[in-house]
């Protein structure tokens, strides 16, 4: 495993000490990703990050050995091979992981997990913004992956004033049943149709073309957690702000090694997030986004 390292400060006091960060050496578009994440947190912990870059399969036993050496005292875990490469690890050091959609519920108790997954609450206050009629939410999803993510979408929907439509639905075939289903059922005046980051839920290839030409047809709004889907027609979605999301998880490392205790350990949503808007979509469905007053970082079609 080859370990560049930024800095390898012992110290007796863990408020002091270094921060592993563990990424894996992956090709563009993820590589830019992993490095917008590195430099915010390189801007909450200057000078204190060792940087864990893994070439292929690390072993634990290697990977264990660099962090005694270094005296790394918390761990932060990119992608899902660094999320595998630390977890495997018997360590006791807390471990802070970004870069995934989902984990398993016993691998997501050993740290805390930023999902990629945007927070419900966000997708919510953007839709309010954006459509204001809107009422109720329809999402299809598969309980196995976002069982989790539809518990924190019920309570936001609550705290929101929107009821949420939640389909179960456990492959592509039962996927595309519910949405033939619903989608005769719904009234374009007062619901909106979410797609989450779900493979089993929005096929790419058939359920979704399918899903935003009927949505375009019938005038119905569909925002959703993938920005891809705003580059073929969806009202808007939103993704990682990388650096802000580095920020944030370089925050929560120097946090636990200056309080010394854990930080709250299972799967969070993603909270640092930017907007994009398909501006096309917008204008046939007839909605102002300039009255909505959020903020717009990236706009589709692209001109």
């Amino acid at each position: 495993m080859a370990v560049p390292i930024a800095s390898s400060q012992a110290a007796d006091d863990d408020s002091r000490s270094p921060i592993g960060v563990v990424y894996p050496q992956i090709g563009e578009p993820y590589r830019s990703a992993f490095a917008a994440i590195v430099r915010g947190i390189e801007e909450r912990a200057t000078g204190r990050i060792v940087r864990l870059p893994l070439a292929g399969e690390a072993a634990p036993e290697s990977l264990s050995e660099e962090l005694r050496n270094r005296h790394v005292r918390a761990l932060i875990a990119l992608g899902r091979s660094g999320l595998k490469a630390t977890f495997a690890l018997d360590s006791r050091l807390p471990v802070i992981a970004a870069g995934v959609l989902s984990v398993p519920e016993s691998e997501g108790q050993s740290g805390t997990v930023v999902s990629l997954a945007p927070d419900p609450q966000l997708l919510f206050t953007r839709l309010k913004a954006f459509v204001p009629q809107a009422r109720r939410i329809v999402v299809v999803y598969n309980p196995r992956q976002n069982d989790w993510l539809i518990r924190l979408a019920r309570e936001a929907a609550r705290q929101s004033g929107l009821e949420l439509l939640a389909l179960e639905s456990d492959d592509l075939k039962a996927s595309l049943k519910r949405y033939q289903d619903v989608m005769g059922q719904l009234n374009v005046r007062r619901d909106a149709l979410w797609l989450p980051q779900d493979a089993t839920a929005v096929d790419e290839s058939v359920v979704l073309p399918w899903l935003l030409r009927t949505a375009w047809d019938e005038g119905l709004p569909v925002f959703s957690s993938n920005v891809a889907h705003v580059r073929r027609g969806a009202l808007f979605a939103l993704y990682p702000d990388n650096l802000e999301l580095g920020r944030h998880l370089g925050n929560t490392a120097m946090s636990a090694l200056s309080s010394g205790a854990f930080p709250p350990r299972g799967l969070q949503a993603l909270r640092q997030v930017l907007t994009a808007v398909n501006v096309r979509t917008a204008h046939h469905l007839g909605l102002d986004l300039q009255a909505s007053a959020q903020p717009i970082n990236l706009v589709l079609p692209e001109q």
